[in-house]
C-alpha cells in the first residue's frame, strides 16, 4: 500500500504511523506543505494521511497552500479513496465533508482519556480498541460530526474526538501516534500554550512526566490501523 502524508509543520510528523507502515512494508511519501511542496495527484497514493498543525482550517490568507491541500482532500474523498486525519487533519476532513469547524468550549492540551461511543464499539474498524484509552491532546478547535458520518469517540473536554465516514474516512482529534520524541518537539515549538490557564491544559512538568505510556498509545494505534486496512481490503478499496 502506498501511504502519502500531508505535513503542515516539521514538528508534527507521522511518528508511530510511520513505524507501523515500515513494519507492514508499506511505501511512504510526503508533501511538506510548509516548505512549498505541491501535493501529488490522487492517483499516486492508496491512503492519504493528513497530519496536525497549529494553524486553523480557515487560515488560507496566512497559509495559501491550504487551498491546494483542500482541493486534493476533496478530490480524494470524491474519488472514494480512504483518508485518515489527525487533529488539524481531522478538521480538514470534516470541513471537506460539509461539517463546521469551530472553537471548542475548552482548549485541550495534555494526556486525557478518550472513550468510544456505542457506535465505536460496534464499528468493524474500532471494536478491538479499548472502550477507554489515554491519548495526547493539543487543540483549541473542534469539528462537528459530518452528515452521514458516525460519532466514534468523545472525552470530557471535547465531545467530538473521532468520526468515521463510510468506514474509509476517519478523523482523530487526539494523538495516539505520538512518541516521546514527538511530544518533546511539540513542547519545544508550542510550549507557550502550556502556560495558559485552563481546566484541560496540563502544566509543562505534568505533560513531560515519564509516566505517560506511549507504548500503549501506539499499540492502540496499531490495532486501529490493522483493522482499518483489513476492512479497506475486504471492501476492495485498497489492494
Amino acid at each position: 500500500m502506498k501511504i502519502h502524508y500531508l505535513m503542515h509543520v516539521p514538528f508534527e510528523e507521522p511518528q508511530a504511523i510511520s513505524q507501523w507502515a515500515k513494519q507492514n512494508n508499506h511505501s511512504e511519501s510526503y508533501t511538506m506543505l510548509f516548505d512549498g511542496d505541491s501535493p501529488p495527484p490522487k492517483e499516486d497514493f492508496d491512503l492519504l494521511v493528513i497530519m496536525g498543525g497549529p494553524m486553523g482550517v480557515q487560515d488560507e490568507e496566512k497559509y495559501p497552500w491550504l487551498n491546494e491541500e483542500k482541493r486534493l482532500i476533496k478530490e480524494t474523498l470524491d474519488a472514494g479513496k480512504p483518508a485518515l486525519g489527525i487533529c488539524l487533519g481531522a478538521q480538514l476532513l470534516a470541513e471537506a465533508l460539509g461539517a463546521k469547524v469551530h472553537k471548542n468550549l475548552y482548549k485541550e492540551i495534555g494526556f486525557f482519556p478518550v472513550s468510544l461511543t456505542p457506535l465505536g464499539w460496534n464499528s468493524p474498524i474500532f471494536k478491538r480498541m479499548p472502550a477507554t484509552f489515554d491519548a495526547l491532546h493539543w487543540h483549541g478547535d473542534t469539528f462537528d460530526i459530518p452528515q452521514g458520518a458516525l460519532h466514534i469517540a468523545s472525552s470530557s473536554g471535547c465531545a467530538n474526538q473521532a468520526f468515521s465516514f463510510e468506514e474509509r474516512v476517519v478523523g482523530f482529534q487526539f494523538h495516539i501516534e505520538s512518541t516521546r520524541e514527538g511530544l518533546e518537539k511539540l513542547v519545544k515549538n508550542c510550549g507557550d500554550e502550556l502556560l495558559e490557564e485552563g481546566e484541560y491544559i496540563q502544566r509543562p512538568e505534568v505533560i513531560l512526566e515519564d509516566t505517560h505510556d506511549f507504548e500503549q498509545m501506539n499499540r492502540n494505534l496499531f490495532i486501529f490501523l490493522d483493522d482499518f486496512t483489513k476492512h479497506l481490503r475486504s471492501e476492495g478499496i485498497i489492494k
